[in-house]
């Protein structure tokens, strides 16, 4: 029997590109309509928004979904789902997902995946997802964080960099992949106990997520596993942009006409 699993999906009002983007229209429904969906789908024990801002709670407490309202001074999203199990009385090994309230294409196969990863073993108290890099191009993009694993698919370490560097094969910015090893782009999509979480929140940042501008390398700072599950395909990216909101409904829409 699977171990239940909670998620939850931190959303801020405030966005400097898109303000009020939980909020904002996909295909007739408001964005976050769209991430709750995904979540009830992958059969979570219990789904609950996490926001700082009225306009939201009344938006979600009307889809009828839980919703708790949080301090808006918190930095982060994780900080923020650490207050609502604080709020909600958790227990230590209760498993959350952090699934964001900007990502309404995220497949549910992912949520219950990286819930049922952190769920099969006992040495990290945390889990994400990974997938495996195609070209070149996405290797030596900055913008795509990778991942290295040891042998039992724990996180050796996160850059935004081209890591591992195939120093035969390589040359900068080459067009052409290292047939050595597979090379994994990290999906931001996280499981963990509430036990971890409450960790998580009281370390300091450290230098190695301050150079990378990569939060989870606090964690391995610390000296702190982190389990990586593979993944078939990156999800579609989420919704920074304008254009980024016309892609998603369009994938929405085309969706929506094939059924």
């Amino acid at each position: 029997m699977k171990k239940p699993f909670k998620v939850v999906i931190p959303a801020r009002y405030g966005s400097t590109r898109l303000p009020g983007k939980p909020l904002l229209n996909i295909a007739g429904k408001p964005m976050i309509a769209h991430v709750c969906q995904r979540a009830i789908e992958a059969n979570a024990d219990e789904v609950v928004v996490a926001t700082d801002d009225q306009r939201i709670f009344d938006n979600v407490t009307k889809l009828g979904i839980k919703v708790v309202m949080t301090d808006i001074n918190h930095q982060s999203g994780t900080e923020r789902i650490n207050e609502v199990a604080s709020q909600m009385a958790w227990q230590d090994d209760d498993i959350i997902v952090n699934v964001q309230g900007d990502e309404p294409l995220i497949p549910s196969a992912y949520i219950k995946e990286v819930a049922h990863a952190l769920a099969s073993q006992t040495q990290a108290g945390i889990a994400t997802l990974a997938s495996r890099i195609l070209n070149g191009t996405e290797l030596f993009n900055t913008n795509a964080v990778k991942v290295v694993l040891d042998r039992d698919d724990y996180a050796l370490y996160f850059s935004r960099a081209a890591i591992p560097w195939d120093r035969d094969s390589f040359t900068a910015n080459s067009a052409e992949l290292s047939d050595v090893m597979p090379y994994l782009r990290h999906i931001g999509m996280y499981a963990y106990t509430v036990k971890f979480l409450k960790s998580y929140c009281s370390w300091q940042p450290s230098v190695l997520e301050t150079v990378e501008s990569l939060e989870q390398l606090r964690i391995l700072w610390q000296g702190e596993s982190i389990l990586v599950k593979t993944v078939g395909i990156a999800p579609e990216a989420g919704v920074d942009t304008q254009a980024d909101l016309e892609r998603v409904e369009r994938v929405v829409l085309n969706a929506t006409t094939r059924l």
